[in-house]
């Protein structure tokens, strides 16, 4: 089962989000601002993460920068009713792969997700491998 991690100061959207992903077969996490995400991001593996951008104690576009930076590879869609292009620009340049302005269609988030989830197949990197006689030193 494929985790989400949801970083969403807002109880109702939380609510939604939460029962739309669970029904779509997920395992939800919430976290309610930006400090807890970026705690639960970096000590907990997910597949995803849906992150706010303005919430309390640490902004969406300071978790991503700080995750990005340290070298997390989860894919980020981040979601909020900022729409300005400006904003847009800012959340995809610190790390986002996806920004989906307020209010949404769950049918198109679930597909955007889906998306990002397909173009960032995480697989096992090898540092080594022998076959026979031969040996890759990665």
């Amino acid at each position: 089962m494929r985790r989400v991690l949801v970083v969403e100061d807002d109880p109702a959207m939380t609510v939604a989000l939460r029962d739309g992903f669970e029904y779509e077969g997920y395992s939800v996490q919430v976290a309610t601002d930006g400090e807890a995400g970026l705690r639960f991001a970096t000590t907990e593996e997910f597949d995803l993460l849906i992150l706010d951008v303005m919430m309390p104690k640490l902004s969406g576009f300071d978790v991503c920068k700080q995750l990005r930076s340290a070298g997390h590879d989860i894919p980020i869609i981040m979601l909020t009713a900022r729409g300005q292009e400006i904003d847009k620009v800012m959340g995809l340049k610190t790390g986002a792969d996806d920004y989906v302005t307020k209010p949404f269609s769950f049918l198109e988030l679930m597909a955007r997700v889906e998306a990002v989830l397909r173009r960032s197949q995480r697989t096992e990197k090898l540092t080594a491998y022998q076959f026979g006689a031969i040996a890759l030193d990665f």
